[in-house]
C-alpha cells in the first residue's frame, strides 16, 4: 500500500516536472519569438528577404537565440552586401542595419547584370536588376570574374561613374544609362531625354543642380538636352526634339 502511495507521488511529481518544462518551453518559444523586424539601409535586397537571411535555421525566428548568434557579430559573406548589424531590440523584435557594397553601375550582358564598385571590380553577378544603379554602356571587355576589375581599355573611367552616381543621389535625378561617346564626353538617359554633359566636368555639379528643373519641363518630350558647354560665362542650354 505505502509503496502504491510512493509510486503516485512520484508519478504525480514526475508529471509535474514535465508539465513544467512543456509550459516553459511553450513560454520560451511564444514568448521570445520574432514577431517585428526592422530593417534599415537595404537597396538591393526587400525587408522580407533581409528578415528571412537574418532568421534562417534552427530557433532562428527565437530573439534570445538570435542576440547570442549575432552577438558582436557582423553577417558577411551575402551578395551585394558588405556588412548586416543585426541587434535585438526587446523580446519580439529585431533591427537589422544593412550596409550594401558602394556599386558604381552595372553592364549588362545578355540577361545577366554585371555589377562593379568605384574601381571597377566586379562586387556581383546576377539575373536581378537593381533600381537606382545606373546601367553603363559603351564599356568594352571581353570577361569577367567576381572580385576582380573589369578589363577595359581606360579603368579611370570607373572613377567618373562613382562621380556621376553620387552626383545623380545627391541631387536626386537618377538616369537610366550612362553612355561614354568616343571622345570621352558624357550621355545620360532619362527615359526618352538624352542629356548630354560633354567632356568638361569643370562645371559639373553645376549641371547636376539645374538638371532637376530642366527634367520637370522636358516631361512627355523626346529629344537631346545640351549642356555640353556649359560655363561661367554661357548658361544657356538647348533642347533639340527627335526627328518625327
Amino acid at each position: 500500500m505505502k509503496k502504491k502511495r510512493k509510486f503516485k507521488i512520484r508519478l504525480m511529481i514526475t508529471l509535474g516536472i514535465i508539465l513544467l518544462i512543456i509550459c516553459g518551453l511553450w513560454f520560451f518559444v511564444e514568448y521570445y519569438t520574432v514577431k517585428n523586424v526592422e530593417v534599415k539601409g537595404n537597396l538591393h535586397y526587400t525587408d522580407a528577404e533581409i528578415t528571412d537571411m537574418v532568421t534562417d535555421g534552427l530557433l532562428g525566428h527565437n530573439t534570445v537565440f538570435l542576440s547570442l548568434k549575432y552577438k558582436n557579430k557582423e553577417v558577411k559573406n551575402i551578395p551585394f552586401v558588405d556588412i548586416m548589424d543585426v541587434s535585438v531590440l526587446d523580446h519580439e523584435s529585431v533591427k537589422v542595419n544593412v550596409y550594401e557594397k558602394a556599386l558604381a553601375g552595372y553592364v549588362k550582358c545578355l540577361d545577366t547584370y554585371l555589377y562593379f564598385d568605384k574601381d571597377g571590380y566586379v562586387v556581383e553577378i546576377s539575373t536581378v536588376k537593381t533600381e537606382g544603379i545606373p546601367l553603363v554602356t559603351c564599356i568594352n571587355f571581353e570577361y569577367a570574374v567576381i572580385g576582380e576589375p573589369l578589363p577595359v581599355e581606360n579603368p579611370e573611367i570607373f572613377g567618373t561613374i562613382l562621380d556621376l552616381t553620387k552626383l545623380m543621389d545627391k541631387y536626386d535625378t537618377y538616369a537610366d544609362r550612362i553612355y561614354f561617346t568616343a571622345d570621352s564626353g558624357v550621355v545620360l538617359y532619362y527615359g526618352d531625354v538624352k542629356v548630354n554633359l560633354g567632356n568638361d566636368f569643370k562645371y559639373i555639379e553645376e549641371k547636376f543642380m539645374l538638371l532637376p528643373e530642366f527634367m520637370g519641363a522636358l516631361d512627355g518630350k523626346k529629344g537631346t538636352l545640351h549642356m555640353e558647354n556649359y560655363s561661367e560665362t554661357n548658361t544657356d542650354f538647348t533642347f533639340k526634339p527627335d526627328a518625327k
